[in-house]
């Protein structure tokens, strides 16, 4: 455990071994609920910790509530219903990318905004107000922090008015499958439903995009494996389950305050602290994953391997996991087998880095090979 600088400038303690971090995920003393003055924050200004409604922030009985209404309507079949549109437009983004281009703007961010769009049934021309508005709100620096209030304000409205269309005019994308969601007679508020949408586009967004951009780099510092992904891509479940353990989330966590003591391996931690459970420190714990720092695409083809944390653990696992690791299979399928001999085209140790809550490569110039 050490004490970490957050964005906002707070210090929390950091959890960083995988027992404790699972542990804490775990515990019901773990609260998501930060919105008590004074408590440290992850970020200034209007940030996703601030709303009530929303799931993640929620803590039970409420978030037991609203995770049953929400849980069928994410299961693997109901996500697979999308799988070959996701194969087909991620082919189609590589066809228009030409020989050379950057993966990052050609490929890593418009694919997954392109299969949310189509999945949740959102016009694809708002796709470039709903790329701007996500840029803003993950932004952590305190001089965009008023244009953040904006951007989530309005971006929230969208979601509103998003919905009132789906009503009027009922399909089967994933918006009417949680406007339908219930629990015996029990459905989801308006808040809970503008926040799960908004949630899910900006999640299904950038933290796709992100991982799209550092799992093809990570593959690219590592050009024998991706060739193998390219003549064996039976590996490729394995190999998206290693870029997830080894650059996941592409943030540090999501921060906890307890409402009682809770014992991890370093001592105590009392009741009223907020502590940040770092994810990917877990998922690099040399206690739990040898030789942590390796990237190997065979690390999850084995029997029974240890799980990684980068969908977290406990009641608060990712709700999208399933939709994001279709999108991620298939995005790396299309890399490995259409473009056999990608290559990069810049020196990968001057990629240069976003800053913001969300980590991944500004850009990434690649040659198709």
């Amino acid at each position: 455990m050490e004490d970490a600088t957050l964005p906002s400038g707070d210090r929390v303690p950091m959890i960083v071994r995988y027992a404790d971090v699972r542990a804490l995920l775990m515990s019901p003393a773990a609260s998501r609920n930060l919105r008590e003055p004074g408590l440290p924050r992850m970020a200034r200004g209007p940030f996703l910790d601030d709303d009530p409604a929303a799931l993640v922030n929620q803590d039970p009985p409420e978030h037991t509530r609203y995770r049953r209404i929400t849980h069928a309507t994410f299961t693997p079949r109901n996500i697979e219903r999308w799988r070959a549109r996701t194969a087909a437009i991620a082919g189609e983004l590589i066809d228009a990318a030409g020989q050379e281009f950057d993966l990052v703007a050609d490929y890593a961010l418009p694919l997954p905004a392109r299969v949310i769009c189509e999945v949740l049934g959102v016009p694809i021309d708002r796709y470039e107000q709903f790329l701007g508005w996500t840029e803003l709100f993950l932004a952590t620096n305190e001089a965009r922090e008023e244009a953040r209030a904006e951007g989530m304000a309005a971006f929230i409205a969208y979601t509103g008015e998003l919905i009132e269309q789906h009503r009027a005019e009922p399909g089967d994308d994933l918006i009417d499958l949680l406007i339908a969601a219930r629990d015996g007679g029990d459905g989801l508020s308006e808040d809970e439903l503008v926040n799960m949408v908004f949630t899910l586009i900006l999640a299904g967004h950038e933290t796709t995009a992100s991982m799209i951009a550092r799992g093809t780099f990570r593959l690219l510092c590592h050009p024998a494996q991706y060739a193998e992904l390219a003549a064996r891509p039976g590996l490729l479940e394995p190999a998206v389950e290693e870029i997830l353990r080894h650059e996941a989330p592409g943030s540090n966590g999501m921060l906890r305050r307890l409402t009682a003591d809770v014992e991890i391996s370093a001592g105590e931690l009392p009741a009223g602290s907020v502590v940040l459970p770092n994810l990917y420190a877990a998922d690099h714990d040399p206690h739990v994953f040898e030789d942590p720092l390796r990237f190997d695409v065979h690390r999850f083809a084995g029997a029974s391997p240890t799980p990684h944390l980068a969908f977290g653990h406990g009641p608060h696992y990712c709700l999208g996991a399933n939709l994001a690791r279709m999108e991620l299979q298939e995005a790396f399928r299309a890399l490995v087998t259409r473009l056999p001999g990608l290559s990069a085209q810049e020196d990968l140790a001057a990629v240069r880095w976003a800053e913001g809550f969300v980590h991944r490569p500004v850009r990434l110039l690649v040659k198709a090979g």
